[in-house]
């Protein structure tokens, strides 16, 4: 670990040790440096250079002090009764002992963990408390997946993930009082709603749900949480952090009284579908964003109860909440200024493939826009929040980086001019973003590629992740895609690129168009946008394909399956072909679990519907996939067989992952999409 003087760039070693420091920050009065290492907290002081100890975790249980039996205890006192020379040595050497503890500086409390893991050691400003999480770990069956071309020769099993419903790892947060040497659990019991069970339950499975040992005697459990960490005011007066059930129908942020341990509700969030979308904290949209403004008493965070995610503030001493943004937009980051009088935030207000840096009073009020260029930007400001720095890119045009004034109207200077003279020479589109209505009346936007001499065919491109953007106005994500739709244009193809229900940019409902049914309203949109290159782009309706990779491939088999009539052909890479493989985190959000919504998993698993295929269908899969294992592609394969389909082929990528790194292998696969297009749809 090392301190930096910043004014002169002097550097101080302060440790030189074996064991892995971590997590090092200033306390709060910056005279001392916290860090974790070996799973306890430390303190290191700047201007002495001391060393302390401030907690002692240790692995499994105490050793229970050896038991005397009442014959041992009565022959000890009959000895100490009758013979002074052992009285007189017992005595001393309890006087020894007591001298001996009341030199011995004072030691943090030995806390043990039992079979928990410990993470989330956090010190409080005062440095009179401690807040730690105990993790139980799951002990879910894990799965392997063989790895054929190795160094070694030999095939080797790579450890992977569990699947989804298996029982999940548990947290548990607590408070050391240090001043007190004592422990509390901080329990969950009062938080509102904490025992509901989910809306999807029949009635029959309701009470299996809380607990299958129920009976009329027994107090109802809560249901399982995770927690942040805990974020202090300046002034260390008030905290907050924020808790998801486990099941991501739920995320309260609350207040913490470390004294007694007991939680303070600010604000609930409940989904009948699932927690989500930017800054929420839940599900795989990473940490909840929330901070506290400079009166050390209101405290910002997003949250989507409106149906979009938005910037809100609540006086916690007064519970007064204020909504600081609103409108048929995402709040995609929230940063406080150095001052902490506003608010940076990017947004997509303007369009929902357009990403803007805006300043907001931290009052409310307008938000002003800094950057002005059609496309996103990623935004980085400056120590003295005088200059922005973004990434910049358009639909076409590959990121850059830029430097502008921090004010509105001000011009963006490119830093950066990466394109090479071969990239240039080529006259890449610039796909139409525009919208066609689905069946249901609803906008769905797309990115639409015309070719100069069209043949009459289409192809529709399914983006991956369910829950991602791509039908937008900055460089994709899906750079190879895009090419590719390029050359398919270039070949006479109309190509369609669309953020079906589920994706990203679009709010609550969107997100959760699929709860309980994927392959139902995001295949439907793709259904329908055949339709309507159909009727409004004079596309043969006989001779429309699909490709996609991961839930792109997925759709990509549902469509194949379930709605024979509307594609001629179709490439699934990378598909999940069963959820029930899949992992716990993502599906359990959408699907709940199998043993509790067995009929949502059928009805959203191609694995069931294959019987259904009529078009010519070729797969690609990566052999050590650690993702979307290569487990579904041979299920599905077996199943194909079984029923006697022979439309079909199976392409296997000996050492690739669920994202393809080698150029041979990408090559080769998109030499097969293309191949089964110009074969099947021409």
């Amino acid at each position: 670990m090392y301190l930096l003087e910043v004014a002169t760039g002097k550097i101080n070693q302060i440790t030189n040790t074996i064991d892995r420091e971590s997590g090092a920050n200033f306390s709060a009065d910056e005279r001392k440096i916290i860090f974790t290492s070996n799973n306890n907290l430390y303190s290191w002081e700047i201007a002495t250079g001391a060393f302390a100890q401030l907690t002692d975790f240790r692995r499994g249980a105490k050793r229970p002090d050896a038991k005397i039996s009442e014959q041992e205890k009565w022959l000890k006192a009959d000895q100490l009764a009758y013979f002074d020379v052992l009285k007189e040595r017992s005595d001393k050497r309890k006087a020894s002992e007591k001298n001996r503890k009341a030199d011995t500086p004072s030691r943090p409390k030995e806390i043990y963990l039992g079979d928990h893991n410990i993470s989330a050691i956090q010190l409080s400003p005062d440095g009179n408390f401690v807040t730690y999480q105990l993790i139980k770990s799951s002990s879910a069956k894990n799965t392997i997946v063989p790895n054929y071309v190795t160094e070694s020769g030999f095939t080797e099993d790579i450890p992977a993930r569990s699947k989804v419903g298996g029982v999940q790892s548990t947290s548990e947060l607590y408070v050391y009082d240090m001043k007190r040497d004592t422990v509390l659990l901080v329990k969950t019991d009062d938080l509102p709603g904490i025992f509901d069970t989910p809306a999807y339950l029949p009635a029959n499975k309701k009470d299996a749900a809380k607990d299958p040992k129920d009976t009329k005697d027994k107090k109802p459990t809560p249901r399982a949480v995770s927690y942040s960490g805990l974020v202090w005011s300046a002034d260390g007066k008030n905290n907050a952090l924020s808790l998801r059930s486990q099941d991501n129908k739920d995320r309260w942020i609350v207040s913490l009284d470390v004294n007694t341990a007991r939680l303070k509700l600010i604000d609930r969030q409940h989904d009948d579908a699932w927690i989500g979308g930017p800054g929420t904290g839940g599900g795989f949209f990473g940490g909840a964003s929330i901070g506290w403004l400079a009166d050390n008493k209101t405290l910002w965070f997003q949250s989507e109860e409106s149906g979009y995610s938005h910037l809100y503030t609540t006086d916690v001493t007064t519970n007064k909440k204020q909504t600081l943004t609103s409108g048929k937009y995402e709040v995609q980051s929230v940063s406080l200024s150095r001052d902490k009088k506003f608010f940076y935030i990017i947004t997509n207000e303007v369009h929902p493939g357009e990403k803007h840096f805006y300043k907001l009073p931290v009052a409310g009020g307008k938000a002003e826009k800094l950057t002005s260029m059609t496309g996103a930007h990623e935004v980085d400001l400056s120590p003295d929040e005088k200059w922005i720095a973004y990434r910049y890119s358009y639909s076409n045009k590959p990121w850059e980086l830029y430097l502008q004034e921090n004010k509105a109207g001000a011009k963006p200077q490119q830093i950066t001019n990466s394109l090479s003279a071969e990239f240039k020479s080529y006259n890449w589109r610039d796909p139409e973003v525009t919208t066609f209505k689905a069946r249901d009346g609803a906008d769905v936007y797309t990115r639409l590629y015309k070719p100069e001499k069209p043949n009459g065919a289409a192809v529709i491109f399914v983006h991956g992740a369910g829950y991602l953007q791509n039908a937008h106005k900055w460089w994709s994500s899906y750079f190879r895609e895009y090419m590719f739709h390029n050359l398919l244009a270039d070949k006479g193809y109309t190509v369609l690129d669309m953020d079906y229900r589920a994706s990203a940019g679009y709010g609550r409902d969107w997100r959760t168009g699929i709860y309980r049914f994927m392959g139902g309203k995001d295949l439907t949109d793709n259904v329908d946008g055949a339709k309507w290159l159909a009727e409004k782009h004079g596309v043969d309706p006989k001779r429309i394909g699909v490709y996609g990779g991961s839930y792109g491939g997925f759709i990509t088999l549902m469509g194949m399956f379930t709605t024979p009539d509307v594609f001629a052909a179709g490439a699934a890479l990378r598909p999940v072909t069963d959820w029930a493989q899949y992992n716990h985190g993502y599906t359990a959000n959408i699907l709940n679990t199998p043993a509790l919504d067995s009929v949502a998993y059928a009805k959203s698993s191609p694995y069931y519907h294959a019987a259904g295929l009529k078009g010519h269908l070729l797969i690609c899969h990566g052999m050590v996939d650690v993702n979307v294992h290569f487990q579904d592609a041979v299920k599905l394969t077996q199943r194909l067989i079984e029923l006697g389909k022979d439309n079909w082929e199976l392409a296997v990528y000996p050492v690739e992952d669920h994202g393809f790194v080698e150029p041979s292998s990408w090559t080769d696969e998109y030499k097969r999409i293309l191949k089964l297009f110009e074969n099947t749809l021409k």
